[in-house]
């Protein structure tokens, strides 16, 4: 049985056989000694690490050892709330805190204040109100943002909508109706803003088939 380390766009650790680009943490360990997932984070420091990084080797959910989280792209570990790590991904990382500190008005970011902007943000449910929009303001999210339509994820690419799963992106989303339908925001907004100011996430070959 696959380990639960897989984490979708709303940041649900979940089990499934499917590999993804990127590995990421929470701070510290979320399972027990079973490997049972009993915590959904140690920190407010969600970061999203390469899957290779200076020939280290790690076992997966050693005791004691934070939880090696994996992810499908990193549009999916920003929606779910992580940011670039400083070490493994520092050029991503400086670009995510200067397209962040943009957004906010400010010179420089350091990596706790990210860290506490976006906890912020995950903080709010991912069907809570503020996070509703309607099918005619899909148009003017960048590319790289996650929403979702009932139990679907979507990613927003070149306008059109691509549904997400654990082993990649789907056909074109076609049924889109202007007005009845209700979508929710699944990207943290301030991510979004950080998207907005030039922030480019990496995304699965498979969006772009």
């Amino acid at each position: 049985m696959p380990l639960q380390n897989r984490v979708d766009p709303a940041g649900n650790i979940l089990r499934d056989p499917a590999r993804g680009m990127f590995m990421g943490n929470r701070g510290g360990p979320l399972h027990d000694a079973a490997q049972q997932i009993v915590r959904k984070q140690k920190s407010q420091a969600w970061i999203t690490c390469l899957t290779g990084f200076k020939n280290r080797r790690r076992t997966l959910m050693h005791p004691g050892r934070y939880t090696e989280l994996f992810f499908l792209d990193e549009a999916t570990a920003l929606a779910a709330g992580h940011r670039p790590c400083f070490e493994c991904r520092r050029r991503d990382a400086l670009a995510f805190s200067e397209t962040l500190a943009r957004s906010q008005g400010v010179v420089k970011l350091k990596a706790p204040q990210i860290d506490a902007l976006v906890a912020r943000d995950r903080a709010v449910p991912p069907d809570d109100e503020s996070r509703r929009i309607e099918a005619g303001q899909i148009k003017e999210l960048p590319d790289g943002v996650m929403i979702r339509r009932d139990s679907t994820y979507l990613l927003v690419l070149d306008g059109r909508l691509r549904p997400w799963s654990f082993s990649g992106y789907g056909p074109e989303a076609t049924n889109v109706r202007v007005t009845g339908q209700t979508f929710h925001l699944v990207t943290p907004g301030v991510t979004i803003a950080a998207i907005r100011q030039g922030y480019r996430p990496i995304l699965h070959p498979s969006a772009t088939d």
